[in-house]
């Protein structure tokens, strides 16, 4: 089995002297503090790249988008990214270090989209406004000083989800030429047909309980009651066909992983181009911790060369 490297061990020991409680305990706003809060494993801010904020459409009105260019004055392909936080907690400002790396190595433009949570706002709505803000992007791209035909579309764990969702939905559209998934939740948690819930769901960082307890608020009722929407769980969708190419990272210590990994053997059977990347002895969340975490820079580095493929 595998485990944390030494340094993301430490790091999960000191997270739990910090006195860390379970989202369950603490509730919406204390989870979305304590999320905020955790910014010091970031490390130092990348510099080198330029940023602006624009209102772009949303599902239900505008929403704000941070949008950073690594070289302005230059028409670079566009990078919509759609932060973590398991559709409750998360935002623009907590990503915003780890966009700046990702505009910075992938020579693209991003534009980091401040979707509505749950659970004032539960599915559909983060993703009808991840959706809706996508097209608006890659339209408007040529104000942000970016290509609106080559258009990327990602985000890590949660933001994962809706990225790889508002894909389906934009399926047939000749600008959106990828997905970049990172370690994403793709169906309520199943230990019985993902393995690494058994193995990772305690003492890891993401607990069986806490993402349980985000797919609840994102689903508006028990996700276990029925068998979630495609759109929401895009692990059981019927099919897959159409979908722009797809790279996916996951974490071999997170009790995502064989989510993640599922659902690229799904997508190559639908002969949807897949690229899958493991990092073995990482944790969930490894996005967020350049300051403490080599291999978060390695994480940065697969995907600006995977925001540069190009498949034939």
């Amino acid at each position: 089995m595998n485990a944390p490297a030494p340094e993301a061990a430490a790091l999960l020991a000191r997270l739990d002297d910090l006195g860390m409680r379970p989202y369950t305990e603490i509730g919406v706003f204390g989870a979305r503090h304590a999320v905020e809060a955790s910014r010091w494993m970031q490390g130092a801010k990348p510099g080198g790249v330029s940023t602006h904020e624009v209102l772009a459409d949303g599902g239900d009105g505008p929403l704000p988008v941070r949008v950073y260019h690594p070289e302005p004055g230059t028409e670079l392909p566009l990078t919509v990214w759609l932060h973590g936080g398991g559709w409750v907690t998360g935002s623009v400002a907590l990503a915003d270090r780890p966009c700046r790396a990702i505009a910075a190595a992938s020579r693209t433009v991003v534009a980091s989209v401040e979707y509505r949570r749950a659970p004032e706002t539960p599915f559909p709505g983060p993703l009808d406004d991840a959706v809706a803000a996508t097209r608006w992007l890659a339209t408007h791209a040529h104000t942000l000083g970016a290509d609106g035909s080559r258009v990327a579309v990602g985000g890590d764990s949660a933001g994962a989800t809706l990225a790889t969702a508002a894909a389906r939905r934009l399926r047939g559209a000749r600008w959106l030429r990828r997905q970049v998934l990172v370690y994403p939740p793709l169906t309520p948690p199943d230990p019985d047909a993902h393995p690494s819930w058994k193995q990772f769901g305690a003492g890891h960082l993401l607990t069986r309980e806490d993402m349980t307890w985000f797919w609840h608020h994102y689903l508006g009722c028990d996700p276990h009651a029925a068998i979630p929407p495609p759109d929401a769980a895009p692990l059981t969708a019927p099919g897959h066909a159409g979908v722009a190419p797809v790279s996916i990272a996951v974490a071999g210590c997170d009790p995502l992983r064989d989510e993640g990994v599922a659902y690229a053997v799904r997508l190559g059977e639908t002969r949807v181009p897949v690229s899958l990347r493991e990092w073995p002895d990482m944790i969930h969340g490894f996005l967020g911790m350049g300051g403490e975490l080599a291999a978060t820079a390695e994480l940065v580095a697969w995907i600006a060369d995977e925001l540069s493929r190009e498949e034939t």
